[in-house]
């Protein structure tokens, strides 16, 4: 039975007595994020109700879709505004009554902080638990790195709070996060269950024992984090300040764990994961579409199984998409299938994917060799040979047979995708869509809005790409897009420095001292020198002669030196391992004194200061052209399409940050 007690003084935090169990309420839509009104509304329940006689025990429980999912990020940079959140964990955890908490969608950070200082914690099925504030730079900052090793152990906890590991409702039983699993009404199981625990002393995290554990796979399972996180400092960070746990009393663990908070927020990588994270959903706004429903898309095809259409079919295979691939014979099917396969084969080698589901998967992927098999799709992407004339015969072919309102989607790297289209019946319907290499793997889609596409188009390309796990940013039309425009840039910059008296080896050093997980000219060995080399070849003819142009990289192809699947490219590669060749430091010579330029060494700072103002004066070019919406979108390009670390906060971030120590 249900009766009212005195209203709280948040507006975001509402409470009822349920016979003698006070339960209360956060309200903050959208993921109820634990902001100052969230934590005063709680702080000031808790003790309300440790006042109340009759009050027996509290519940607490969030309305809407999910529990707290985490702290409000907009307050993160802010001087901290009181009350705190380890203060209201606190003050939960030393409540003479108990308190439940009463768990579904998500526990994130300071929500699962939250539920870690109760007294007891009954989920909802489905429900998922973590701590991923290394996403932010950060570490939990409210005891999660103390009170979780003491309830799952310390190795799940590592790997929780060092490695982003998210539990589900299942697994949190089973290593003690959860107490109970409710299979019908989520509230009443917990006001249950708070009411069984009336008449006893209530059980504190704080004052458990972290369970047994052996040492040396601990002390390995934060190696394995330090190892993963590369170059960011607060996986290991965190992973460290939850090895201390077994180590120090729970204040004095707190307190560790506080500092570090503190000084990781105030940090520079911080900063910019703060921005990333923000970037993100400043690019779910597109004005454009704004309210603008998307058509529904089942049916799914690709046309082309080479190595980009086979990683398109997985990635929409996976999303749960009716998938077609069309190939132009049996022998290309034939290798299509077996690149599909060979994804498949790497997922279930790395632990991904169990076989059986690697078997149901290919198997749900129909190929065929006619493009009548697209009859009913209702969305069709071509991943075929970047070739104006060979993307017009297709699209005007497929256009004879798929339905007139099927979203046609090309997946150009360079082409116009106006030209593209050009007498294209139902040109409205026509869209880029730009998936980058390994298509089932890498999070960027370029969704380019050409002179004809619809809204309606545009917001269903849109919604696919979200559905199929990418972040869609939406461009204009322009050479190279966003992505390859200003990798063009960033690539003759190196060139030209190649000229100026910098070595590859240089370069790449400068830039993976930086931060970048591979430096350009490793990068360019990797994807092959013959892609870009005939891209050039083929632009030869137009290129303007007062144009500046390094010819070393042609040089070296017309040398059969391609990269690593030639042994040789901008490095020598004896028995695969990358290493500097005296040959290509005597081609930059060479080309220096052709010229007549004076080789200089360069500083690894002036390196990288130099390209990214190079590729930020090429953003603000883009942005000027309203290619794209907002600079933080093309970091987003960066971050998601080309490796760029998420710490690093993208190019256009780091030209801000210039100037600054």
């Amino acid at each position: 039975m249900s009766s009212s007690l005195p209203p709280l003084a948040s507006p975001l935090v509402r409470w009822t007595l349920v016979d003698d169990v006070a339960l209360v309420t956060i309200d903050n839509p959208p993921v109820n994020a634990a902001g100052r009104d969230v934590r005063a509304g709680l702080a000031e329940a808790i003790a309300r109700a440790g006042e109340n006689p009759r009050i027996a025990a509290v519940v607490i429980a969030a309305a809407g879709r999910t529990f707290v999912a985490g702290a409000d990020i907009r307050e993160f940079g802010e001087p901290p505004v009181e009350p705190f959140l380890p203060d209201v964990c606190a003050a939960i955890e030393t409540s003479r009554k108990p308190v439940v908490v009463a768990v579904h969608g998500t526990a994130l950070g300071g929500g699962c902080e939250l539920a870690l200082a109760a007294h007891a914690r009954v989920a909802a099925p489905g429900t998922r638990f973590a701590q991923p504030e290394i996403d932010l730079g950060i570490v939990p900052g409210a005891g999660g790195t103390q009170r979780l090793p003491r309830l799952v152990g310390m190795i799940a906890a590592i790997e929780m709070i060092g490695g982003g590991r998210r539990l589900a409702t299942e697994e949190a039983a089973r290593l003690g996060l959860v107490d109970e699993i409710a299979t019908d009404d989520l509230v009443a199981a917990a006001v249950a269950h708070a009411r069984r625990l009336v008449g006893h002393s209530p059980r504190r995290t704080r004052d458990l024992t972290v369970p047994p554990f052996d040492r040396v796979a601990a002390e390995a399972a934060v190696v394995a984090v330090e190892n993963k996180a590369r170059r960011q400092i607060s996986p290991g960070e965190a992973a460290r300040v939850t090895l201390a746990a077994a180590d120090l009393p729970f204040d004095e663990g707190v307190a560790r764990e506080r500092a570090t908070f503190l000084r990781l927020v105030a940090s520079d990588q911080a900063a910019a994961l703060r921005h990333v994270f923000f970037a993100e959903r400043e690019a779910a706004r597109i004005e454009r579409i704004a309210g603008v429903a998307p058509r529904p898309v089942a049916r799914f095809g690709v046309v082309g199984a080479g190595t980009m259409g086979a990683g398109i079919a997985v990635a929409a295979v996976d999303a749960g998409f009716e998938v077609t691939v069309v190939e132009m014979n049996d022998e290309a099917v034939a290798k299509g299938r077996d690149r599909i396969a060979a994804i498949r084969d790497r997922a279930v080698a790395s632990g991904r994917l169990s076989a059986a589901a690697a078997s149901q998967k290919l198997a749900a992927t129909r190929l065929a060799t006619d493009l009548s098999a697209l009859a009913g799709a209702d969305l069709v992407v071509e991943a075929v040979f970047d070739d104006l004339a060979v993307k017009r015969d297709l699209f005007a072919r497929l256009a004879a047979v798929v339905r007139p309102d099927c979203v046609l989607a090309t997946n150009t790297s360079y082409l116009d995708p106006n030209a593209i289209g050009e007498g294209l019946a139902h040109p409205e319907r026509l869209v880029g869509l730009h998936f980058f290499s390994p298509a089932e793997v890498m999070r960027l889609a370029e969704v380019v809005d050409t002179a004809t596409t619809s809204a309606e188009t545009l917001a269903t390309v849109v919604a696919v790409a979200r559905k199929l796990g990418k972040l869609p940013i939406v461009t204009g039309v322009c050479e190279g897009f966003a992505g390859n425009r200003i990798w063009a840039v960033f690539r003759r910059e190196c060139e030209f420095m190649l000229e100026e008296g910098a070595l590859p080896q240089e370069i790449d050093a400068a830039l993976e001292a930086f931060g970048l997980p591979m430096g350009p000219f490793a990068v360019f060995d990797l994807s092959g020198l013959d892609i870009a080399w005939s891209l050039r070849k083929r632009k030869a003819a137009t290129r303007s002669p007062d144009e500046r142009y390094v010819a070393v990289a042609d040089r070296l192809c017309e040398m059969g030196r391609f990269g690593r699947k030639t042994g040789a490219g901008w490095y020598a590669y004896p028995e695969g391992r990358r290493t500097a060749d005296p040959l290509v430091a005597r081609l930059c010579e060479e080309e220096s004194a052709s010229k007549g330029i004076a080789r200089r060494a360069f500083t690894a700072q002036e390196i990288v200061d130099r390209l990214i103002a190079v590729m930020a004066v090429e953003g603000e070019r883009i942005l000027a052209e309203g290619i794209v919406a907002r600079a933080s979108d093309i970091d987003l390009v960066f971050v998601t399409g080309y490796g760029w670390p998420r710490w690093l906060g993208g190019p256009m971030y780091r030209a801000g940050r210039l100037d600054r120590p």
